[in-house]
């Protein structure tokens, strides 16, 4: 992805809004973004209003300057939800309801961030993935393709969630995991290290899968599981207990 500013006095070229938009306007301001193939012009907003969420937290003043986005659909202008700071939504992406996207954080394709949720630092949130809830993702984490990250969740330092996969609850997803190809992580499981859960796995209760695990196959980690080092589980297993420095290991095969 490569960016280029652009700072104009006038741009006819720049959106408009609609009539109903009290919201925010957009300024000269300018900035590309070439992705995919496609080079994408964004503008920096401004509010025109005070935009106060339910709680009578302040998002924005009147006059303060915002994000930057392609153009009105990417954000809401009937709801509180705001983007600010350099963070950059584009393409045929959605930040609506009080979300929130700021730092340099990028959403586009055609993600949306939803509800109370935050995508901030320099994380990034594309292809159809979907940011919900009260979930969090942050750092230089990943989530792609139609992967889900909602609840409490949080995904965060070099993490990737994609292909379909789930994060909710009040799971953590972090360091440098992957979570993909239909896995599920919730309750209040952590995978972190560079673990790996993929290919339908579940990791869920107060599971924890960490250094070089991997987790795949249909198999189920949850309960007190503790999974790390090289260790590898697959196939259709339910994993309820594993405590590596002890070699407990209990361990059953679905039926």
């Amino acid at each position: 992805m490569k960016l280029r500013k652009i700072f104009r006095s006038e741009d006819n070229n720049k959106p408009k809004t609609s009539e109903y938009n009290k919201k925010y306007e957009f300024t000269d301001e300018s900035i590309t973004v070439k992705i995919g193939g496609e080079t994408h012009t964004l503008y920096r907003i401004r509010a025109i209003k005070d935009i106060i969420d339910e709680s009578g937290k302040v998002i924005a003043r009147k006059g303060d300057l915002g994000g930057f986005i392609e153009k009105e659909d990417n954000l809401d202008y009937l709801s509180n939800a705001w983007v600010s700071g350099d963070a950059k939504v584009f393409g045929d992406a959605i930040v609506d309801g009080n979300a929130r996207v700021y730092g340099n954080a990028q959403v586009y394709g055609y993600a949306r961030v939803s509800d109370n949720a935050e995508v901030y630092g320099k994380a990034r949130v594309y292809g159809r993935a979907s940011v919900g809830e009260n979930a969090r993702v942050y750092d230089n984490a990943r989530v792609f393709d139609d992967a889900i990250v909602d609840g409490n969740a949080r995904v965060y330092g070099k993490a990737r969630v994609f292909e379909y996969a789930i994060v909710s609850h009040d799971a953590r997803v972090y360091d440098n995991a992957r979570v993909y190809h239909e896995a599920k992580v919730y309750d209040n499981a952590r995978v972190y290290g560079n673990a790996q859960i993929f290919d339908l796995a579940n990791v869920y209760g107060n599971a924890r899968v960490f250094d070089d695990a991997k987790v795949f196959g249909d198999t189920r980690v949850y309960g007190k599981a503790r999974v790390s080092g090289n260790v590898q589980f697959s196939g259709n297993n339910d994993v309820t207990e594993y405590w590596p420095w002890k070699n407990d290991i209990k361990k059953a095969k679905r039926r």
